[in-house]
This record gives C-alpha cells, structure tokens and sequence, in this order.
C-alpha cells in the first residue's frame, strides 16, 4: 500500500516540494502491483493513473467523513497508523473539516478532470457503502496482483 500523505508530508506537517514528491511517487508505483491511497490531484494523480489498471473511488457521504475526521482528532491522536506521516501528529484540522464538506463541489470535478485527461481508458470502480468496498477487496484477493489507485 502506498499512502500519498506519508510521501508528501515531511514532519510538522509540513508540505514536500513538488519535483521530489513526484520523484518519491513514480518510485512507489514503478512495481507490476501496488495499491495508491490517495489522488494527489494537480501534483501526482498523472503518474499514477497512467499506470493503474483500476480507479476505486470510495465515495462516502460527507457527514460521514467529517465525522471520521472529528473522531480521529478526538480519539486518535496518540495512535500509530500506517497512513500517517512520521512526526505529523493527528490533530482537528479547520482546512482538512472545509476541504470535506466541499469535495463534491470543488475537488471532485478537478479530479475526474485529471481522469479523463490522464486515464480514460482506466476503469472505475465506484464504492459508496460498506458492504460494497468489502466486497471489492475481497475479488482482488481472489484475482491477485493488480495496480489500483483508491481516491
């Protein structure tokens, strides 16, 4: 698994030049199978979309994920996890609750922009509820190895 933010956050969360993450990004997807958590839209989403065999968009509904983020700041702060950058604490973060609520509005369109530039071709996988991305997991473990960006 490939966790974007652990490749673009440097400690105190503070943001890697765009040129080195790139170089980071292309090194990380550059095997016959991997698994991108992230899209990275504007700064990384063509390197990996090129060379995804599948696109998973987990599309939840935006209470949803604003409530994931408001327990993990809540409750989270103190645990180690694997998608998370070295010395990039867990913390509430304004910009990160904004960001949530206006997905659909402001970050979804530019990346399904980036899609159909840089990945028309790459099939998507649209997952809204639980029992759906459980699902897809489990056909990938039963069909092996492939190369999949999850945004």
């Amino acid at each position: 698994m490939v966790h974007l933010d652990v490749l673009y956050w440097q400690p105190g969360w503070k943001p890697s030049d765009k040129p080195s993450f790139r170089a980071r990004v292309a090194e990380a997807v550059a095997g016959d199978a991997w698994v991108v958590d992230g899209s990275f839209s504007g700064l990384a989403f063509d390197i990996t979309l090129a060379r995804a065999d599948t696109l998973v968009v987990i599309d939840r509904p935006r209470w949803l994920c604003l409530w994931r983020i408001l327990w993990r700041s809540a409750f989270d702060r103190d645990k180690a996890r694997p998608d998370l950058p070295g010395g990039c604490p867990e913390q509430f973060d304004w910009k990160l609750m904004r960001e949530a609520w206006r997905y659909d509005t402001e970050r979804a369109p530019l990346i399904e922009a980036e899609r159909v530039q840089y990945g028309a071709d790459v099939p998507v996988v649209r997952l809204r509820r639980d029992r759906d991305i459980q699902g897809f997991l489990d056909s990938v473990s039963e069909h092996g190895e492939r190369s999949v960006a999850v945004t």
